[in-house]
């Protein structure tokens, strides 16, 4: 009788070991967010992924005055409902350039179906393009910012963008560019690539952009809370809207190699091709985001060390995939000032590195 009560209180101490390092593993991250939180908007969660589960969530909600002020004008200046309210892993929030990972994945689908080549070049779907010299830029050009065209700064030309009524006046205009150097030997990062891939896939399709994305990407991945606004012209750059809980599904189809609830959305060798450093030594960098300049560039992600790859957003959202230590994540976060930004996210990455031992 003692050896099996010994027994028991063995176990059950064993069991409770296990649970309080599983909780105890994330204490560091803990601490970052409650750090950090304050640059960063005041309000920010987030959530990670490792071996078939969300192994975390957290949350940090403390708006200063001056926060509260901030979205208050905001508001007025928008005419939108001000809303001080705290972020969960539900909360819809414009991504901005993580858009660009979503895009990417939509049109590798129509390479993954034959419908589309990597080489294929735009001034066959959109001839406006080849009538201004532009028509030799590939698909691969054009999802890894290389398209050789000097694009406006990426607030100007998303404001650009919204101005047009249709998708054909967005490459029209686009088409009006001046060009800075030969595809494929330019790195730019900009608005330009991915407008005109979403532009491409429309032709090819004969659906919206919209409709694309609903069908190929957040239908299969119950996505429900995630689309591109519904404004005259689709932003393929940086115009989704979606939530933490969201976003980490699409991490996790990339992370498991193009599958997800035992679908395939991509093929494994769109997401290799997708995570090929785009920017060789033949490249020069024209444009490249603050705090970028270490990382190599695929197709609507950066391509870091460690196995990870990313594709953070204006407003300092912040996915990232690690494919060595197998673990995805997504942080939400919304405000502008980006000081710092690039080394918060290479502490974040460590920490996830130390947790995920």
């Amino acid at each position: 009788m003692l050896i099996r009560l010994s027994t028991l209180v063995i176990t059950l101490l064993t069991f409770t070991c296990a649970i309080c390092l599983a909780q105890n593993k994330f204490n560091k991250v803990d601490e970052w967010l409650a750090t950090n939180a304050p640059q960063m908007g005041g309000r920010v969660v987030l959530v990670v992924y490792q071996n078939g589960k969300t192994v975390y969530t957290g949350s940090q909600n403390n708006l200063s005055v001056k926060q509260k002020m901030v979205n208050r004008i905001i508001a007025n200046r928008t005419g939108k409902p001000v809303s001080n309210a705290g972020f969960d892993a539900d909360t819809r929030q414009p991504v901005a350039s993580c858009s660009k990972w979503f895009s990417a994945a939509l049109v590798m689908t129509f390479v993954d179906e034959g419908k589309l080549k990597l080489t294929d070049t735009v001034g066959k779907f959109l001839p406006v393009l080849s009538k201004s010299g532009k028509g030799g830029i590939t698909i691969a050009q054009c999802l890894s910012h290389q398209t050789g065209i000097k694009s406006p700064e990426l607030k100007e030309s998303l404001r650009d963008m919204r101005d047009n009524n249709s998708m054909d006046e967005a490459i029209t205009d686009i088409a009006a560019l001046p060009i800075e150097g030969k595809p494929g030997t330019v790195f730019r990062y900009s608005n330009t690539g991915l407008q005109i891939a979403g532009a491409v896939i429309e032709k090819i399709s004969g659906k919206t952009f919209q409709q694309l994305f609903a069908d190929r990407i957040t239908g299969p991945l119950n996505m429900a809370s995630t689309d591109f606004n519904t404004g005259k012209v689709v932003l393929p750059a940086g115009g989704a809207v979606s939530t933490a809980n969201d976003y980490l599904k699409f991490l996790v189809m990339i992370l498991n190699k193009g599958t997800a609830n035992g679908k395939r959305i991509l093929s494994e060798e769109s997401i290799r091709q997708m995570q090929v450093n785009r920017i060789t030594a033949g490249v020069t960098v024209a444009h490249s985001p603050a705090g970028a300049a270490a990382s190599g560039y695929g197709f609507g992600e950066w391509v870091m060390g460690n196995g990870s790859v990313s594709s953070p957003g204006l407003f300092g959202s912040y996915p990232v995939v690690n494919n060595d230590k197998k673990y995805a994540a997504f942080l939400m976060a919304y405000y502008i000032k980006n000081d710092g930004r690039g080394e918060r996210y290479r502490q974040l990455n460590s920490l996830f590195d130390e947790a995920m031992q």
